[in-house]
């Protein structure tokens, strides 16, 4: 496989959000299923793109690419292909060191509702260095003309914000929507998802209508927990 695809992958992974790790066969010695130079991408669900030798080795691979994938730190592998009784991966007779590296996304802000107070977040995260990212299901307000400087524009109904952006531990919700009605749709996809943080803002009658609706659903109070709540007033 040409590096080209897999570097185009990359680039791809981290315009989509999704994190990923690149293993890379360093040094050989011997025989050794590939040679150094060798690469592979690898996806949090083990899928992979390209490969550095098959067989037990690379499963061994995939899984500390997985593993650098959730503690962001590369490391590098070495391996003997002589004795499996051993633990060794094969019986090629060889050695071989794979440099594995995590590549992690940019930590992205969502923020859902591109009404006055969405505008000036939006910016704000801009502003503080995060990717951010703006949803609302009325078009005309989630586009650059009307909300500028952000990366990515997603005007889709409030229950379907997971069909179009990975909504992964990187990404940190900020709802800021024009009421009750549109949260009580778009939050138990949300608590469902990975996302660290969820942030929601409305008057302290709008949040309690909310949650009411929320329970009728079977969403739990653990579930309800995982939204940060920032209110005011009684009504």
């Amino acid at each position: 496989m040409a590096d080209l695809e897999i570097y185009q992958a990359i680039v791809a992974a981290q315009e989509a959000g999704e994190p990923a790790a690149l293993a890379t066969v360093t040094r050989t010695r011997g025989a050794v299923p590939r040679r150094a130079g060798s690469r592979m991408l690898v996806y949090p669900d083990g899928r992979i793109l390209g490969t550095v030798g098959g067989g037990e080795m690379e499963q061994r691979v995939i899984r500390a690419a997985q593993e650098a994938m959730e503690d962001g730190a590369p490391r590098v592998l070495a391996y003997d292909f002589v004795d499996p009784a051993s633990g060794d991966p094969g019986v090629c007779g060889g050695s071989n060191e794979v440099f594995v590296d995590p590549l992690l996304p940019d930590p992205t802000v969502l923020v859902v509702g591109c009404g006055h107070v969405g505008k000036a977040l939006a910016g704000l995260a801009k502003w503080l260095g995060f990717r951010v990212a703006v949803t609302d299901d009325r078009a005309e307000f989630c586009t650059p003309d009307y909300l500028p400087g952000a990366d990515v524009y997603l005007p889709a109904p409030a229950n379907e914000i997971g069909r179009h952006i990975r909504l992964n531990r990187y990404v940190y919700i900020a709802a800021v929507t024009r009421g009750a009605n549109v949260d009580t749709e778009m939050l138990p996809h949300l608590l469902e998802s990975d996302v660290p943080y969820i942030g929601l803002i409305g008057s302290r009658r709008r949040w309690s209508v909310t949650v009411e609706a929320l329970r009728e659903q079977g969403i739990t109070p653990e579930q309800l927990a995982r939204g940060y709540y920032s209110g005011w007033g009684q009504q």
